[in-house]
């Protein structure tokens, strides 16, 4: 007999979904922060606002809100591969999920790179579904080079790699059988 001082303890499902809290907590946040920023420059600014006369200029010379559509990848490579970039996004996605446990995701520092890695896929995933292209935003001006516009999203997938990257690189080697 359970003492009633003593909480239940958890169903499985939700003892399972716990154990992934952060990676879930960071990637809704992501999808959020995502989806609300491109909706707020969807609704200010006209497609393809580009340019002195319709961005928004936040640091003369330097920042800028634009609205562009973006139908390739990063830096616009496979520009127009809209559907066969959403299917990848699916694709990765799934391999994440059923990964998990390779992945080393129960451990804190994995979770908050693919916290940030999947809730970036998933809003440029929605965008792709949604419009057939990803909303880019962001735009940076370094002297004559102008960077390519991007979005949180965009950023999120990168600080997740990289940091994925330097976790997996910080972990001991198991040792070798003989």
């Amino acid at each position: 007999m359970r003492d009633p001082s003593t909480p239940a303890p958890l169903p499985h499902r939700l003892q399972r979904l716990r154990a992934y809290r952060w990676l879930l907590t960071l990637a809704g946040g992501v999808l959020l922060l995502d989806q609300s920023s491109k909706g707020w420059i969807s609704a200010r600014l006209p497609l393809h606002s580009y340019g002195p006369d319709s961005a928004i200029t936040v640091v003369p010379d330097f920042f800028y809100i634009v609205h562009v559509g973006n139908t390739g990848a990063a830096w616009s490579m496979f520009s127009g591969k809209s559907p066969f970039l959403a299917l990848l996004a699916a694709v990765t996605l799934a391999a994440i999920y059923l990964w998990r446990h390779q992945l080393g995701l129960r451990q804190a520092t994995a979770q908050i790179a693919f916290g940030l890695l999947t809730g970036g896929i998933a809003g440029n995933l929605v965008d792709r579904l949604a419009h057939g292209y990803v909303v880019d935003f962001l735009d940076f001006h370094f002297g004559p080079y102008t960077y390519p516009s991007f979005n949180f999203a965009d950023a999120s997938i990168c600080v997740g790699v990289f940091l994925y990257l330097i976790w997996s690189v910080r972990q001991p080697v198991p040792p070798r059988a003989p």
